[in-house]
């Protein structure tokens, strides 16, 4: 599987997670870095840097920007043998207050 299938397939379960839901998509060719989805949920939001294996390459600035959001809201790097913990965790980071 590629990686832009296996985006496809997780926005498509974010959105069954969270009903009503907003998946947003970000431009890497704007700021290079910032994580590939960014999720908004009632008041809440969230960005993921989807990879397909947790041994893939990250890009410059990945790190840094996936770090840095998550101390503001929540992000982290997803990938298959991730995918049920990242999403336990965004589950009670958007349940929390």
């Amino acid at each position: 599987m590629r990686e832009s299938e296996y985006q496809r397939l997780l926005i498509k379960r974010l959105k069954t997670i969270f009903p009503g839901c907003v998946v947003l998509v970000n431009d890497p060719q704007r700021k290079q870095g910032v994580p590939d989805l960014t999720i908004l949920y009632g008041a809440k939001w969230a960005a993921l840097e989807v990879k397909i294996s947790k041994d893939a390459p990250k890009q410059p600035n990945q790190e840094y920007y996936v770090e840095l959001l998550n101390r503001l809201s929540f992000s982290a790097f997803i990938h298959p043998g991730n995918e049920e913990e990242v999403l336990r965790d965004l589950q009670s980071a958007f349940r929390s207050s």
